[in-house]
């Protein structure tokens, strides 16, 4: 099966860093990774690759240096059989959550996306904290935000949602579809083409696999019906995996994600929230920390009903996250030298 890596997005400027590098590995797109080895789409055809020891080695200290699904990579074929991932390539764009646990580390979700789709169901009813999380999410990582409201066939009134959904989005499109009814898929169709690349970020059972085989005209990933009753769905997808469109372009679908956490993104939450970052601007102090302090414009747009309380709290509780995770990254590499200098040499 021959594969075009210009329909997947292969152009000038990466041919040209390859051609910099000077190396006579052979370019690929990583489509999917199960347990350290890849899958990678080649001109000659996907190819099953593990990861070369000098990535894993650079991986020690951040494991987003690892090759992920959209990486576009050089691969290695060895005397014995082996194909490695020996570089990954210049990222454009990154989709970085942070991990859960102690450690202030991220777990790279996606890469080289060009637009990168919050996807959240109309049934039972949509969840603002949690579009807010994934728009910041999406604002820091580079990609072109959008928000898919999903399922609306059970909507009496999908276009008042959506109105209410671009609320909690500025600037960002709202696109209303049905990929059960077919309806609204078009407009989403034109956020991806040849060369591009469209992410879909959200909960389990919002109808991302069932978008990605509307758009592939095909069954390429397992779905399963939501319960009419609550809205849940199970986890139909466990792995993230890139899908090559059959008009050119691609799709990653992503599980189903249930907690989503911020590392130091204050630009994604800016943007996520630049309406209320405007409001901040106009502060009569510039650092305000719009509780109680005088001329908060932010405070004044609260008490007037112009800014609601829950967006507000939320900006807040985001605001704070993003803090700490900051103060968390910033401290760890003196945590490690420390350690490493408590270390006995070997004798």
């Amino acid at each position: 099966m021959t594969i075009s890596l210009t329909a997947l997005g292969w152009d000038t400027d990466r041919a040209a860093h390859l051609r910099r590098i000077r190396t006579d590995q052979r370019p690929g797109r990583v489509a999917r990774v199960d347990r350290g080895v890849c899958t990678v789409l080649t001109e000659a055809g996907p190819v099953r690759a593990s990861t070369g020891g000098a990535l894993l080695a650079a991986a020690v200290r951040d494991a987003t240096r690892l090759p992920g699904v959209g990486d576009w990579v050089l691969l290695c074929a060895w005397p014995d059989g082996r194909v490695t991932v020996e570089v990954v390539l210049p990222r454009r764009t990154a989709l970085i959550r942070r991990t859960a646990g102690k450690d202030a580390s991220g777990q790279l979700l996606a890469a080289n996306l060009d637009v990168a789709a919050v996807v959240e169901p109309v049934h039972p009813a949509p969840d603002a904290a949690r579009i807010e999380r994934l728009l910041s999410l999406v604002h820091e990582s580079g990609a072109r935000p959008l928000v898919v409201l999903t399922k609306t066939d059970l909507a009496a009134d999908p276009a008042a949602v959506a109105r209410q959904l671009a609320a909690l989005a500025p600037g960002v499109p709202v696109l209303p579809v049905s990929a059960e009814h077919g309806t609204g898929l078009e407009a989403l169709r034109a956020e991806v083409g040849p060369g591009r690349t469209l992410g879909l970020l959200g909960p389990s059972g919002a109808g991302k696999s069932s978008l990605v085989n509307a758009l592939v005209s095909a069954v390429v990933m397992p779905t399963q019906a939501i319960r009419r009753v609550d809205g849940k769905g199970r986890h139909t997808t466990t792995w993230r995996a890139l899908v090559p469109l059959p008009g050119g372009g691609a799709v990653v679908d992503t599980p189903g994600v249930r907690a989503v956490g911020l590392l130091d993104g204050a630009t994604g939450l800016d943007r996520a929230f630049a309406d209320i970052a405007d409001l901040a601007a106009s502060c009569r102090y510039g650092d305000c920390r719009h509780e109680a302090e005088p001329g908060c414009a932010v405070r004044a747009a609260l008490d007037a009903g112009a800014l609601t309380a829950r967006r507000y709290d939320s900006w807040r509780r985001l605001q704070r996250e993003v803090a700490h995770e900051t103060r968390r990254r910033s401290t760890r590499p003196t945590r490690v030298s420390r350690a490493t200098r408590r270390t006995p040499h070997p004798r």
